[in-house]
């Protein structure tokens, strides 16, 4: 037997070695592989508004299975390829809203998962539930993320709210039932594929037992240990203050005014101006800590400035950000203070001040 038909019918461990690289990129010169490849991107574009329902607001969205079941026949080399024409198709054909090139990484990113683990391998119970937890974390929550906010910001102009727990729960509770039905999916169509030629594992290693179940469970656990890990990091260390709305920014920032105006005699209400440069809220702590910026109205330069803009006013430089407040020369920073009130009830507990 010749080398060239050994390594046409070898299996990796991993994909770490150039052999498989080679075979990889081989599969673009194999016609039936094309021909192969062709028929998965048509149905993974027919089938890509189709999902079984599981719950209310919750499916299985069905052309994850040609993805993997595609990925595994022809490899990761084709599989990016594959991937970038399906989402540019499924754009054009199932438009579902404004094109975002973005979203195109997503796409190629599920696909290499599944090539990864299931091309040239022993396509084993383990492989395929590992390969479906690639993408329901580190793709559909981790890479998907950074890609919505760019969406949200850059198309539709508004916030996306980093931590969607909506979002990261359906991909959790999905994880093992979509590793199951892949599963069974798999073993179905596995032997046809491997009489064909397209593929050397076989079937007889995706069977459950105790120790995939516990896998599945583990990675479960993984996952919400990190999404909550992540979620308390980001809660305790995300300013309320960067979510403020126009009203909200003016509403606490003249009401921190009031507050520091009262404490402090030498101070008038019409000459100051406080602004909330931050605003931390702490798991397990009661309390919110505001540090605030105290500045000094130059009348006469407001006034100035009032009139020659209609819509400068003292809502105006009352409702400033951190940033514009500082950008202002009609406001003059003359100090700073540490404000704590009460999380539920807004109560005023505490204010020290330091002037220069």
């Amino acid at each position: 037997m010749s080398q060239n038909s050994i390594n046409s019918r070898q299996i990796f461990a991993n994909p770490f070695s150039k052999e498989y690289w080679k075979l990889a990129a081989g599969e673009f010169k194999k016609q039936r592989v094309l021909i192969f490849a062709a028929l998965m991107i048509a149905l993974r574009v027919a089938l890509k508004s189709l999902g079984i329902p599981i719950a209310a607001d919750l499916k299985i969205n069905v052309a994850f299975f040609i993805n993997a079941y595609g990925a595994m026949v022809f490899g990761p080399v084709v599989a990016i390829v594959a991937a970038a024409i399906s989402d540019t198709l499924g754009c054009i054909l199932f438009p579902t809203g404004v094109y975002f090139f973005p979203f195109i990484f997503i796409e190629i990113a599920g696909s290499l998962c599944f090539a990864l683990f299931l091309y040239r391998a022993e396509v084993t119970a383990k492989r395929v539930i590992l390969s479906r937890f690639c993408i329901d974390f580190f793709v559909n929550i981790v890479l998907n993320t950074p890609v919505m906010w760019l969406y949200y910001h850059m198309v539709m102009g508004k916030n996306y709210a980093i931590f969607d727990m909506i979002r990261i729960v359906k991909n959790l509770a999905m994880f093992p039932i979509e590793s199951v039905l892949l599963i069974l999916f798999l073993r179905m169509v596995i032997p046809p594929t491997q009489k064909l030629g397209y593929i050397y594992s076989g079937a007889d290693k995706l069977r459950f037992n105790k120790r995939n179940i516990i896998l599945m469970v583990v990675l479960v656990l993984i996952g919400a240990g990190a999404v909550t890990g992540y979620a308390i990091n980001n809660y305790n260390t995300t300013s309320m203050s960067a979510s403020y709305s126009p009203q909200q920014r003016l509403e606490r920032n003249t009401e921190m005014n009031a507050w520091v105006v009262d404490e402090n005699e030498a101070l008038s209400a019409e000459d100051t101006v406080t602004i909330i440069e931050s605003a931390y809220r702490k798991v397990g702590n009661p309390n919110i800590t505001y540090s605030l910026a105290v500045y000094r109205l130059d009348q006469e330069a407001f006034a100035t400035k009032a009139e020659a803009d209609e819509t400068y006013t003292l809502d105006t430089v009352n409702g400033y950000s951190k940033s514009k407040a500082a950008a202002d020369e009609v406001l003059t920073r003359i100090g700073t203070a540490t404000a704590i009130t009460d999380k539920k009830t807004g109560e005023h507990l505490s204010l020290e001040c330091a002037f220069d």
